[in-house]
């Protein structure tokens, strides 16, 4: 019969192999995970700015870094809405960089068709992360698309849903002044007939304070952007 010292140290043996290869499942595991979420993360700016997979073309890893080197330029702005040299999404320091933010621009033949920016806040039971695209005009929507957040399934969850995002192609985010005013959805359907639609889009039913969120959130970050794409506004409107 064996002696409790021997008992102890055979399961001490056992627990530290055990933990080695835990630990080294873990490592693996999360390289593998950060790496799924990176490119979650750029499948996502994708779509909010046109592209979808083909049977051709499906969105595999590869796929998607692929076509993300070829089509996305990636640059940084500050504050007064000036590209940052030498600074690129993956540089910026959240806790230290506040007053810079990231732009994913897309290019076809150097010509500009689009400009994505992520966007975040408060919906009704969390924080909602996504991406808002921008047409070369800087002042109409292209897209909008939601990788992140914990919203009620069938209720606020609708937020990642087509027929909701398709809502925001083309509606404006500024005034006929140029004055940013953001899109804003609203209960019901849209009156398209009225002269706010424009910027109005088909809100979710029985999701009141998600796109309440939405609506004060997009804004937010709009007005972070918004000394960058008023140059370009300018610049178009001669």
């Amino acid at each position: 019969m064996h002696s409790n010292r021997y008992t102890l140290i055979f399961a001490m043996a056992i627990t530290i192999v055990l933990a080695f290869f835990l630990s080294l499942a873990d490592s693996s595991l999360k390289d593998k995970y950060e790496k799924n979420v990176e490119v979650d993360i750029r499948k996502n700016i994708l779509l909010s700015l046109g592209f979808s997979p083909t049977d051709d073309l499906p969105w595999t890893n590869e796929n998607v870094e692929s076509i993300f080197q070829n089509s996305i330029v990636e640059f940084v702005v500050d504050n007064s809405g000036s590209i940052v040299a030498n600074k690129f999404p993956q540089d910026i320091d959240p806790n230290v960089d506040l007053n810079l933010y990231p732009i994913y621009k897309r290019v076809s033949n150097s010509i500009t068709e689009g400009y994505s920016i992520p966007i975040s806040g408060k919906g009704l039971w969390g924080t909602m992360f996504g991406y808002f695209s921008i047409e070369p005009d800087g002042a109409t929507a292209k897209g909008i698309t939601f990788y992140q957040h914990i919203e009620t399934p069938g209720l606020g969850g609708e937020v990642d849903k087509p027929w909701f995002q398709n809502n925001f192609v083309g509606k404006r985010f500024v005034d006929e002044n140029g004055t940013l005013i953001g899109i804003q959805t609203v209960k019901g359907q849209v009156d398209e007939t009225s002269k706010e639609a424009y910027h109005l889009v088909d809100g979710i039913s029985g999701a009141t304070m998600t796109s309440k969120g939405l609506n004060q959130y997009l804004l937010k970050d709009l007005k972070l952007y918004d000394p960058y794409f008023s140059k370009i506004r300018t610049k178009r409107n001669g």
